[in-house]
């Protein structure tokens, strides 16, 4: 049996590694995504029961190590230079006089012109043919050892292509990791409807993407290499030009830049870098210039370098895009997630190859501290050459004396009031029932460690609110089969199961509608220990921000932003329908001291439980006279871990601290 599993295991593990070769370098997928995470989620079952059978390559290792505490130091086997800048033809031609000059060629220098691709430049070193180690550039001799994260991306490969004995014994790869246009559109989106503040360009969310401490949190970045040179390297036929070395790295199975292309003088190497700034928005990532490098390996290392940066290469900088033009108004959006996203309308300008009529002004305080006002003529920027924002007035043309940009104090889709505590950059929508951020309302309601009404997830939620069936969440509990079954593609079975789901939903009690109507702040512990404190929703609604003060653990920013929420005569509204159609609005009161097997303890909860989500943990927990924190300290009394537990369950065992797991948590509370 073992030996069939061992079989089974090479098989799987060399059809997913071409899989992804394919896909990630050779852009050419051959296998259905459905497929590949077929046969990726039975490598993982296969590895799960026989551990033995694990690689340092396999596809299962690229996510899931545990979060760093910091980066180590990475050293690297010869400098990582910096190079030099050129910034119009005339310093190219100088570049390569100088090149003829110091290698005493009287005729024209071969070189190799690559694109300059805006990420952040790593080194890869190989070992037998693995991936062993992985760093950042830092100042050319350190960097950062992030070899985890390094590993979550799927254009790198773990293990080296092609026969073993033309493999190299040991390289070092060196390459820019950098995010992808659409990939970093979609990131931006998802942040803004967070309400958290937009990566200006592709290299600042991949360097940020590369420093994470959690690997997850780096493959969530969908981060893309290129391999571009080579430190170290130990290899029987090593490559003699540049030009080979792409094509020697490409054999390997690293992607490299389809552009590279061999000048035979500088004079076309300067069509080239002219033909790329014009061209360069048909490319799918981000080139802020081209760099030229001598193609003679030998000649390369005849002419060395000075300082940090390389005699036989320099870097050709494209001009930046700006343009100038009038900001007509300033408007406001509303994100999913009720965040007020104020951007430019201004007078349309040609930038980039593209006509730019709104721009991004990201928050009130952005606007202030660069003093923009309506009327004024600014300069926008296609900032990483993607997304058009405004840089600031040009203060000189001011006209007159405009006023200072105050962001609305009511919602501009529904009316209600704003809520901006101190010291946050978003503003946010406060009524529940506001259009903009309807489906994520509904969503969030419905979730498991909410109201729990399964069945009703992102695409229902969304298809509901579209067909007009729902306009808050006291609706789910007016539909019925005939409602139902106009949605699209809805049978009749799933609607009754929704429909029964819905009805179940009833008696979950005030805690779990509490979190479930999504108030700013208020978690599942918090709605825990309010429900508690008030017992029904008529006195916590009635409730002074003074009274809420009273409660355990309820801060001044959680008390006014509950009573902000049920200020709203939307949400009061809504509350009143909730409870007109049955739900149990109500929980047992608990005594002001905290009583139970529990009580004065502080618990922490880590990974994923088997049947308790963290909300339901965490009710549990607080019903026991408990506390749930999210960092493990000294005072911590349980660690509660699932699977996938990370870096808190490594601080408790150095700390001491009792682990449980789910049953063990339990059996603690009776």
């Amino acid at each position: 049996m073992a030996g069939k599993a061992a079989t089974r295991a090479a098989a799987l593990r060399a059809q997913l590694d071409d899989a992804n070769y394919r896909y990630h370098v050779l852009d050419d997928p051959q296998l259905p995504d459905a497929e590949y995470d077929a046969l990726l989620r039975e490598l993982i079952e296969l590895e799960a029961a026989h551990p033995e059978l694990r690689t340092p390559d396999s596809p299962t290792q690229r996510v899931g190590s545990a979060p760093a505490g910091g980066f180590p130091p990475y050293v690297h086997a010869r400098p990582m230079l910096s190079l030099a800048n050129a910034f119009d033809e005339a310093e190219l031609l100088a570049f390569d006089a100088r090149v003829r000059k110091l290698g005493a060629i009287a005729g024209d220098v071969a070189y190799t012109c690559e694109l300059k691709i805006d990420g952040l430049a790593v080194s890869l070193r190989y070992e037998g043919g693995r991936l062993v180690a992985g760093g950042t550039r830092g100042d050319g001799s350190v960097g950062e050892e992030v070899t985890a994260n390094l590993r979550t991306i799927r254009s790198i490969p773990l293990a080296l292509r092609g026969p073993a004995k033309q493999q190299p014994r040991r390289i070092d790869v060196r390459g820019e990791a950098y995010m992808r246009k659409r990939d970093f559109a979609q990131l931006n989106a998802e942040r803004e409807e967070r309400g958290l503040q937009p990566f200006a360009n592709p290299r600042n969310a991949a360097a940020g993407g590369i420093r994470q401490l959690d690997p997850k949190a780096t493959a969530e970045r969908l981060l893309s290499f290129y391999a571009y040179a080579v430190g170290e390297i130990d290899a029987d036929h090593p490559p003699a030009t540049q030009r080979a070395l792409l094509a020697y790295l490409h054999g390997l199975g690293f992607r490299v830049n389809e552009h590279a292309t061999r000048c035979a003088s500088i004079a076309e190497v300067v069509a080239f870098t002219q033909r790329w700034e014009d061209e360069r928005d048909a490319l799918d990532y981000e080139i802020d210039g081209v760099v030229v490098k001598v193609d003679d390996l030998a000649l390369q290392a005849t002419l060395g370098s000075v300082g940090k940066d390389p005699r036989w290469a320099i870097a050709f900088k494209f001009r930046a895009r700006e343009a100038r033009t009038k900001l007509l108004a300033i408007e406001v959006n509303v994100g999913r997630t009720g965040t007020l996203n104020p951007y430019a309308v201004l007078e349309p300008v040609h930038l980039g190859g593209v006509t730019v009529s709104n721009a991004t002004l990201h928050n009130e305080d952005d606007i202030r501290r660069k003093d923009i006002r309506v009327g004024d003529v600014v300069i926008v920027r296609r900032a990483g050459d993607v997304i058009p924002q405004v840089v600031g007035p040009v203060l000189e043309l001011r006209q007159g004396n405009p006023p200072e940009y105050a962001l609305p104090t009511r919602c501009p889709v529904c009316g209600a009031d704003v809520d901006r505590p101190e010291g946050e950059a978003m503003a946010r929508c406060t009524n529940a029932t506001c259009p903009a951020q309807l489906v994520e309302r509904i969503r969030h309601f419905c979730s498991r460690g909410a109201m729990d009404i399964e069945g009703v997830g992102d695409q229902l939620s969304a298809a509901l609110v579209d067909a007009g069936l729902v306009h808050d969440a006291s609706d789910l509990y007016h539909l019925d089969q005939a409602k139902l079954l106009q949605v699209p593609r809805l049978a009749e079975k799933s609607a009754a199961n929704v429909l029964a789901a819905i009805d179940g939903s009833r008696g979950r009690g005030l805690a779990r509608l509490l979190f479930g109507l999504g108030i700013r702040y208020v978690g599942s512990q918090n709605a825990a220990i309010l429900a508690g404190d008030f017992g029904t929703i008529d006195a916590l609604m009635a409730a002074s921000e003074e009274e809420l003060l009273r409660s355990d653990g309820v801060g001044e920013q959680i008390a006014r932003s509950v009573a902000l929420f049920f200020a709203q005569e939307p949400n009061r509204a809504m509350v009143a329908r909730l409870k007109a159609a049955g739900l149990d609005v109500t929980a047992p009161l608990r005594p002001r001291e905290p009583v139970g097997v529990l009580a004065g303890k502080t618990l922490v909860l880590t990974g994923t439980l088997p049947s308790l989500t963290r909300e339901e943990a965490t009710e549990l927990i607080v019903a026991a006279g408990g506390k749930v924190s999210s960092s493990v300290s000294k005072k911590t009394a349980y660690v509660v871990a699932g699977d996938e537990a990370g870096s808190k369950l490594q601080k408790a065992e150095q700390l001491g601290i009792a682990v449980l797991d789910e049953d063990g948590l339990r059996a603690l509370l009776g």
